[in-house]
This record gives structure tokens, C-alpha cells and sequence, in this order.
């Protein structure tokens, strides 16, 4: 049983690698992107609070705060707070970069408002994965536990079974979120071409590049959190084959 273990860990591990230093590179083109057209100021000199106001405000919007927050690329939007956070490196900048990112954000606002399916899907998935992140281990332990320790063999197999569910949620939160920020980026090119807030072709496309860039860091994470559990699910398989074998 520990060599098939570690044959698994070996291989999947070697799976899985390419999907991290995706991720690496994902996470720095979207720095690299950011910065790059974080020097090309819009020629409209909108800055990014400036814009998620106008967006809102363009869309009837009301009762929804933006605010300045701290460090870099970290814009949200807390629907509980109805507050959208933009970072200091969108904020209070006029950068055709900022004002992307800042549209992203007003794009989830908006999301909400027209209930779009994904999105609700992802709101109720929120607290059931961190719930299910963290007793999906344990419960498949105690399972197993109970199948190779007691007679509870059918009882033992139900928990393991709830313990993969629940491990597998975390994939199913990354497979729901992508279609959710990827509707958010072309709802801001769309915003964004309607308000004139960027004037050029070359701010566009500037614009363009820095949310593709993003989309990038989503695509990753789904790759990566798919083959952490199909690993999960071949050690589970191993764990509760051996029971069957005895």
C-alpha cells in the first residue's frame, strides 16, 4: 500500500508541477501586464475611483461604496458590504491599468444586480467550501478508520464518500468562478467602450491585455485545483482498496 502511495505522490506530483509553474507565470504576467500599461495614463485622466463611480452611477446603482484599500491588485467587491475596495495602485490612478481593473470590479457589481446565475452559484458556494475544506481530510480518515478497524465497513465508505464530496467542492468553487470573472472582464470592455471613458484603440487594447492577463491566474488555479483532487480521489482509492482486499 506505501509503495503504491508513493508511486502516486510521485507522479502526480510531476503532474502537477506544470500546473503550478503555470500559475507562477500567470500570477507574474498580470504584474508584469499591470505594470506595463500602468505607465499609459488614459487620455480622458479618469482615475479608477472616478470610473467605478461613474459606472455605478451610469447604471443606477446606489448605495454602493468605493473605497480606497491597501496593497496591490487587490480590488474586491463585498456584496455584504455593498463596498467595492479598490487598491492603492487603482485607486487614485489614471492609468489605462487601473481603470481595467476598476471596471472588473464595478463588473461584479453588476453581476449581482442582474442575478447572473454563475455568480449566485459562487456566493452560495463561499461558506459551504470553507466549511468543506476543512473536514474533508478528517473525514476521510475517520472512514477509512472505520473500515479497516471495525465492522462498520458500509458505514465507513458513506463518510469517505461525504469526505471526497466535500473535498471536491473547492474544484467545483474554481470551475464556477471562471466563467464569473471572465463575464466580469468583457462586461468591463463593455462599459468601458459605452462611457469613452478610453478613447484610443491603443488604450483598448492596452485595457484588453490586462484583464486577459488576469483570466490567466483563473485558468491556472482550475487546472491545478483539478489534479489536487483527482490525486486526492487515487489515495483515497488506495486507502479503501486495501479493506476490500483484505
Amino acid at each position: 500500500m506505501f509503495t503504491d502511495l508513493y508511486f502516486i505522490y510521485l507522479v502526480s506530483g510531476l503532474i502537477i508541477l506544470p500546473c503550478i509553474l503555470l500559475s507562477l507565470w500567470a500570477s507574474a504576467k498580470v504584474h508584469s501586464t499591470f505594470s506595463k500599461y500602468d505607465r499609459l495614463p488614459t487620455s480622458t485622466n479618469w482615475t479608477g475611483g472616478d470610473t467605478a463611480r461613474m459606472l455605478l452611477e451610469r447604471r443606477g446603482l446606489q448605495g454602493i461604496q468605493v473605497v480606497p484599500g491597501k496593497g496591490r491588485l487587490t480590488d474586491n467587491f463585498n456584496p455584504a458590504t455593498q463596498t467595492v475596495t479598490l487598491s492603492e495602485s487603482t485607486y487614485g490612478s489614471n492609468s489605462v491599468a487601473a481603470v481595467a481593473v476598476s471596471a472588473h470590479e464595478i463588473g461584479h457589481v453588476v453581476q449581482r444586480e442582474d442575478e447572473y446565475l454563475p455568480y449566485r452559484l459562487r456566493a452560495v458556494l463561499v461558506p459551504v467550501t470553507n466549511i468543506g475544506s476543512r473536514l474533508a481530510i478528517p473525514l476521510v480518515l475517520v472512514g477509512v478508520l472505520l473500515q479497516w478497524l471495525t465492522a462498520l465497513t458500509e458505514v465507513g465508505n458513506i463518510i469517505v464518500f461525504i469526505g471526497v464530496c466535500l473535498y471536491g467542492l473547492s474544484t467545483l468553487f474554481m470551475l464556477v468562478t471562471l466563467p464569473v470573472e471572465l463575464n466580469a472582464s468583457r462586461r468591463a470592455k463593455q462599459m468601458l467602450a459605452e462611457t469613452g471613458v478610453l478613447v484610443t484603440k491603443e488604450e483598448q487594447r492596452a485595457a484588453s491585455k490586462v484583464l486577459s492577463a488576469a483570466a490567466m491566474t483563473y485558468v491556472a488555479a482550475l487546472l491545478t485545483s483539478l489534479l489536487y483532487f483527482l490525486r486526492f480521489l487515487l489515495y483515497v482509492f488506495i486507502l479503501t482498496g486495501r479493506n476490500r482486499r483484505n
